[in-house]
Protein backbone atom coordinates (compact mmCIF):
# COMPACT_ATOMS: atom_id res chain seq x y z
CA UNK A 1 0.00 0.00 0.00
CA UNK A 2 1.13 3.54 -0.81
CA UNK A 3 2.06 5.53 1.86
CA UNK A 4 0.50 9.14 1.88
CA UNK A 5 3.17 10.77 4.50
CA UNK A 6 4.91 13.55 3.11
CA UNK A 7 8.30 13.14 1.74
CA UNK A 8 10.53 15.40 0.62
CA UNK A 9 9.27 15.35 -3.03
CA UNK A 10 6.05 16.22 -1.14
CA UNK A 11 7.19 19.08 0.22
CA UNK A 12 8.89 20.54 -2.92
CA UNK A 13 5.96 19.75 -4.86
CA UNK A 14 4.03 21.84 -2.40
CA UNK A 15 6.12 24.64 -2.02
CA UNK A 16 6.17 24.85 -6.18
CA UNK A 17 2.38 24.93 -6.00
CA UNK A 18 1.67 27.26 -3.67
CA UNK A 19 4.65 29.52 -4.29
CA UNK A 20 3.66 30.21 -8.31
CA UNK A 21 -0.04 30.25 -7.41
CA UNK A 22 0.73 33.00 -4.95
CA UNK A 23 3.13 34.87 -6.99
CA UNK A 24 1.37 34.49 -9.85
CA UNK A 25 -1.72 36.33 -7.95
CA UNK A 26 0.14 38.82 -6.63
CA UNK A 27 1.58 39.75 -9.96
CA UNK A 28 -2.14 39.93 -11.42
CA UNK A 29 -3.30 41.97 -8.33
CA UNK A 30 -0.39 44.55 -8.94
CA UNK A 31 -1.70 44.95 -12.64
CA UNK A 32 -5.39 45.45 -11.90
CA UNK A 33 -4.50 47.72 -8.85
CA UNK A 34 -2.73 49.76 -11.28
CA UNK A 35 -5.59 49.89 -14.31
CA UNK A 36 -8.52 50.37 -11.19
CA UNK A 37 -6.17 52.92 -9.86
CA UNK A 38 -5.16 54.78 -13.40
CA UNK A 39 -9.54 54.64 -14.37
CA UNK A 40 -10.86 56.09 -11.02
CA UNK A 41 -7.94 58.65 -9.95
CA UNK A 42 -10.10 61.67 -11.45
CA UNK A 43 -12.97 60.81 -9.19
CA UNK A 44 -10.72 60.19 -6.06
CA UNK A 45 -8.92 63.33 -6.16
CA UNK A 46 -12.17 65.49 -7.47
CA UNK A 47 -14.44 64.14 -4.63
CA UNK A 48 -11.17 64.54 -1.72
CA UNK A 49 -10.97 61.02 -1.41
CA UNK A 50 -8.06 60.74 1.51
CA UNK A 51 -5.24 58.49 0.50
CA UNK A 52 -5.76 56.35 3.84
CA UNK A 53 -9.14 55.58 2.49
CA UNK A 54 -8.12 55.08 -0.87
CA UNK A 55 -5.35 52.38 0.29
CA UNK A 56 -7.15 50.66 3.60
CA UNK A 57 -11.05 51.33 2.81
CA UNK A 58 -10.48 50.52 -0.68
CA UNK A 59 -7.74 48.58 -2.04
CA UNK A 60 -7.88 47.05 0.97
CA UNK A 61 -10.61 45.68 0.40
CA UNK A 62 -10.58 45.30 -3.57
CA UNK A 63 -7.67 43.39 -3.48
CA UNK A 64 -9.09 40.28 -1.37
CA UNK A 65 -11.97 40.46 -3.61
CA UNK A 66 -11.15 40.13 -7.07
CA UNK A 67 -8.14 37.65 -5.69
CA UNK A 68 -10.95 34.98 -4.41
CA UNK A 69 -12.36 35.57 -7.26
CA UNK A 70 -9.69 34.65 -10.12
CA UNK A 71 -7.83 32.34 -7.55
CA UNK A 72 -9.15 29.10 -8.93
CA UNK A 73 -8.31 30.34 -12.94
CA UNK A 74 -4.42 31.24 -11.48
CA UNK A 75 -4.74 27.54 -9.78
CA UNK A 76 -4.90 26.63 -13.36
CA UNK A 77 -2.14 28.49 -14.79
CA UNK A 78 0.47 27.75 -11.61
CA UNK A 79 -0.09 23.78 -12.03
CA UNK A 80 0.96 24.05 -15.72
CA UNK A 81 3.12 26.44 -15.73
CA UNK A 82 5.56 24.76 -12.57
CA UNK A 83 4.57 21.45 -13.82
CA UNK A 84 6.16 21.79 -17.46
CA UNK A 85 9.21 23.52 -16.17
CA UNK A 86 9.30 20.38 -13.94
CA UNK A 87 9.09 17.91 -17.15
CA UNK A 88 12.28 20.59 -18.84
CA UNK A 89 14.19 19.93 -16.16
CA UNK A 90 13.43 16.23 -16.51
CA UNK A 91 12.43 16.41 -12.90
CA UNK A 92 9.06 14.29 -13.39
CA UNK A 93 11.03 11.58 -15.11
CA UNK A 94 13.38 11.58 -12.40
CA UNK A 95 10.86 11.56 -9.55
CA UNK A 96 9.35 8.40 -11.47
CA UNK A 97 12.17 6.73 -11.92
CA UNK A 98 12.54 6.85 -8.13
CA UNK A 99 9.59 4.19 -7.90
CA UNK A 100 6.49 7.17 -7.10
CA UNK A 101 3.37 6.45 -9.30
CA UNK A 102 1.79 9.12 -11.36
CA UNK A 103 -1.17 8.42 -8.67
CA UNK A 104 1.09 8.68 -5.61
CA UNK A 105 2.53 12.30 -7.24
CA UNK A 106 -0.63 13.67 -7.36
CA UNK A 107 -1.34 13.76 -3.59
CA UNK A 108 0.99 17.04 -3.09
CA UNK A 109 -1.12 18.90 -5.84
CA UNK A 110 -4.58 18.13 -4.08
CA UNK A 111 -3.06 18.87 -0.86
CA UNK A 112 -2.47 22.25 -2.09
CA UNK A 113 -5.25 22.43 -3.90
CA UNK A 114 -7.21 21.73 -0.23
CA UNK A 115 -5.36 24.53 1.39
CA UNK A 116 -6.23 26.89 -1.17
CA UNK A 117 -9.95 25.45 -1.59
CA UNK A 118 -10.74 25.92 2.51
CA UNK A 119 -8.84 29.35 2.39
CA UNK A 120 -10.79 30.60 -0.64
CA UNK A 121 -14.16 29.23 1.10
CA UNK A 122 -13.51 30.92 4.59
CA UNK A 123 -13.18 34.41 2.69
CA UNK A 124 -15.59 34.50 0.36
CA UNK A 125 -18.37 33.50 3.30
CA UNK A 126 -16.98 35.40 6.09
CA UNK A 127 -14.19 37.69 5.38
CA UNK A 128 -15.36 39.41 1.88
CA UNK A 129 -18.78 40.22 2.54
CA UNK A 130 -17.82 42.61 5.26
CA UNK A 131 -14.92 43.71 2.72
CA UNK A 132 -17.30 43.97 0.22
CA UNK A 133 -19.60 46.55 2.26
CA UNK A 134 -16.63 48.40 2.99
CA UNK A 135 -15.36 49.00 -0.87
CA UNK A 136 -19.08 49.82 -1.83
CA UNK A 137 -19.27 52.33 1.23
CA UNK A 138 -16.56 53.88 -0.23
CA UNK A 139 -17.30 54.14 -4.00
CA UNK A 140 -20.36 55.33 -2.97
CA UNK A 141 -18.69 58.30 -1.43
CA UNK A 142 -15.77 59.03 -3.31
CA UNK A 143 -16.06 57.39 -6.73
CA UNK A 144 -20.12 57.21 -7.91
CA UNK A 145 -22.97 58.73 -6.12
CA UNK A 146 -25.62 56.39 -4.61
CA UNK A 147 -28.32 55.76 -6.95
CA UNK A 148 -31.47 57.78 -5.86
CA UNK A 149 -34.03 55.39 -4.71
CA UNK A 150 -37.04 55.99 -6.74
CA UNK A 151 -40.76 54.59 -5.90
CA UNK A 152 -41.51 50.86 -6.39
CA UNK A 153 -45.11 49.94 -7.55
CA UNK A 154 -47.10 46.83 -7.25
CA UNK A 155 -45.17 45.35 -4.83
CA UNK A 156 -46.47 41.45 -3.67
CA UNK A 157 -45.53 39.27 -0.68
CA UNK A 158 -45.68 36.64 1.28
CA UNK A 159 -44.83 38.28 4.34
CA UNK A 160 -45.93 34.75 6.75
CA UNK A 161 -47.39 31.45 5.82
CA UNK A 162 -51.21 31.90 4.14
CA UNK A 163 -50.46 35.80 4.73
CA UNK A 164 -49.68 38.25 1.62
CA UNK A 165 -49.06 41.82 1.23
CA UNK A 166 -49.66 44.14 -1.56
CA UNK A 167 -48.71 47.64 -1.65
CA UNK A 168 -49.30 50.16 -4.92
CA UNK A 169 -46.74 51.80 -4.33
CA UNK A 170 -44.16 52.56 -2.03
CA UNK A 171 -41.06 55.41 -1.60
CA UNK A 172 -38.12 54.93 -0.10
CA UNK A 173 -37.16 58.45 0.33
CA UNK A 174 -39.92 59.01 3.00
CA UNK A 175 -40.59 55.36 3.90
CA UNK A 176 -43.74 55.72 3.03
CA UNK A 177 -46.56 53.31 1.07
CA UNK A 178 -49.71 53.96 -0.45
CA UNK A 179 -52.98 51.54 -0.86
CA UNK A 180 -51.70 48.45 1.42
CA UNK A 181 -53.25 45.63 1.90
CA UNK A 182 -52.96 42.15 4.14
CA UNK A 183 -54.89 38.90 3.38
CA UNK A 184 -54.87 36.16 5.53
CA UNK A 185 -55.90 32.78 4.72
CA UNK A 186 -56.42 29.57 5.93
CA UNK A 187 -54.35 26.29 4.48
CA UNK A 188 -57.73 25.77 2.35
CA UNK A 189 -57.45 29.21 1.13
CA UNK A 190 -60.77 30.31 2.87
CA UNK A 191 -60.04 34.45 3.89
CA UNK A 192 -60.02 34.72 7.19
CA UNK A 193 -59.08 38.41 7.32
CA UNK A 194 -58.17 41.64 5.64
CA UNK A 195 -56.37 44.61 6.32
CA UNK A 196 -56.57 47.79 4.17
CA UNK A 197 -55.08 51.01 4.75
CA UNK A 198 -54.62 54.23 2.24
CA UNK A 199 -51.29 54.90 4.02
CA UNK A 200 -48.95 52.65 5.17
CA UNK A 201 -45.33 54.31 6.91
CA UNK A 202 -42.23 52.83 8.76
CA UNK A 203 -41.83 54.18 12.52
CA UNK A 204 -38.15 54.29 12.90
CA UNK A 205 -38.54 54.44 16.65
CA UNK A 206 -40.54 51.44 17.03
CA UNK A 207 -39.17 49.92 14.20
CA UNK A 208 -42.75 48.72 13.12
CA UNK A 209 -44.58 50.00 9.89
CA UNK A 210 -47.94 51.92 10.97
CA UNK A 211 -51.03 51.79 9.33
CA UNK A 212 -53.15 54.95 8.75
CA UNK A 213 -56.82 55.16 8.21
CA UNK A 214 -57.23 51.50 8.49
CA UNK A 215 -60.24 49.06 8.13
CA UNK A 216 -59.57 45.78 8.94
CA UNK A 217 -62.21 42.93 8.51
CA UNK A 218 -62.09 39.52 10.04
CA UNK A 219 -64.17 36.66 9.06
CA UNK A 220 -65.69 34.14 11.68
CA UNK A 221 -67.52 31.09 11.22
CA UNK A 222 -70.67 32.55 11.92
CA UNK A 223 -70.04 36.81 11.25
CA UNK A 224 -67.63 39.13 10.34
CA UNK A 225 -66.37 41.76 12.11
CA UNK A 226 -65.38 45.42 10.99
CA UNK A 227 -62.68 47.77 12.31
CA UNK A 228 -61.30 50.82 11.92
CA UNK A 229 -58.85 53.68 13.61
CA UNK A 230 -56.67 56.01 12.56
CA UNK A 231 -53.31 54.08 13.45
CA UNK A 232 -52.56 50.27 13.67
CA UNK A 233 -49.04 49.01 14.52
CA UNK A 234 -48.56 46.10 12.55
CA UNK A 235 -45.68 43.64 13.12
CA UNK A 236 -44.63 42.55 9.42
CA UNK A 237 -41.34 40.70 8.97
CA UNK A 238 -40.22 43.16 6.08
CA UNK A 239 -37.77 46.52 7.04
CA UNK A 240 -37.66 49.70 4.26
CA UNK A 241 -34.41 48.30 2.97
CA UNK A 242 -35.87 45.14 1.83
CA UNK A 243 -38.09 47.24 -0.60
CA UNK A 244 -34.82 49.21 -2.01
CA UNK A 245 -31.91 47.64 -1.74
CA UNK A 246 -30.16 46.69 -4.60
CA UNK A 247 -29.20 43.17 -5.79
CA UNK A 248 -25.27 43.65 -5.24
CA UNK A 249 -26.20 43.80 -1.75
CA UNK A 250 -26.16 40.11 -1.55
CA UNK A 251 -22.24 39.85 -1.84
CA UNK A 252 -22.15 41.91 1.57
CA UNK A 253 -24.01 39.03 3.30
CA UNK A 254 -21.82 36.56 5.56
CA UNK A 255 -22.89 32.51 4.59
CA UNK A 256 -25.07 33.02 7.69
CA UNK A 257 -27.18 36.03 6.95
CA UNK A 258 -27.22 34.89 3.21
CA UNK A 259 -29.03 31.89 4.56
CA UNK A 260 -31.41 33.26 6.70
CA UNK A 261 -32.15 36.09 4.44
CA UNK A 262 -33.03 33.22 1.42
CA UNK A 263 -35.42 31.44 4.19
CA UNK A 264 -37.28 35.28 4.14
CA UNK A 265 -37.46 35.56 0.51
CA UNK A 266 -38.64 32.21 0.05
CA UNK A 267 -41.91 32.81 2.90
CA UNK A 268 -41.95 36.23 0.92
CA UNK A 269 -42.15 34.84 -2.45
CA UNK A 270 -39.56 37.21 -3.93
CA UNK A 271 -38.54 37.40 -7.18
CA UNK A 272 -34.85 38.10 -6.32
CA UNK A 273 -34.72 34.69 -4.25
CA UNK A 274 -33.03 33.37 -7.45
CA UNK A 275 -30.23 35.78 -7.63
CA UNK A 276 -29.35 34.72 -4.10
CA UNK A 277 -29.94 31.32 -4.37
CA UNK A 278 -27.09 31.47 -7.32
CA UNK A 279 -24.67 33.96 -4.97
CA UNK A 280 -24.91 31.38 -2.17
CA UNK A 281 -24.41 28.01 -4.41
CA UNK A 282 -21.26 29.96 -6.08
CA UNK A 283 -19.87 30.34 -2.93
CA UNK A 284 -19.71 26.59 -2.82
CA UNK A 285 -19.12 25.55 -6.09
CA UNK A 286 -16.36 28.65 -6.65
CA UNK A 287 -13.79 26.88 -3.88
CA UNK A 288 -14.04 23.63 -4.62
CA UNK A 289 -13.71 24.60 -8.54
CA UNK A 290 -9.57 24.20 -7.53
CA UNK A 291 -9.70 21.01 -7.70
CA UNK A 292 -11.18 20.61 -11.17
Amino acid sequence: MTSLKLNIIDRYIIKKFLGTFFFALCMIMLIAVVFDFSEKIDNFMGNEAPWRAVIFDYYGNFIPYFATLFAPLFVFISVIFFTAKMAANSEIIAILSGGMSFRRMMWPYFLSSAVICGLVFYLMNFVIPEANLERMNFEDKYYKPRTRQTSIANLHRQIYPNVYLYMESYNPQSARGRNLTIEKFDNNGKLLSKLSAPTVAWDSVSGKWMALNYIRRDILETKEIFSKGSRLDTSLNIRPDDFSRGIEFVSTMSYRELNDYIDLLTLQGSDELVAFEVEKNSRIASPFSVFI
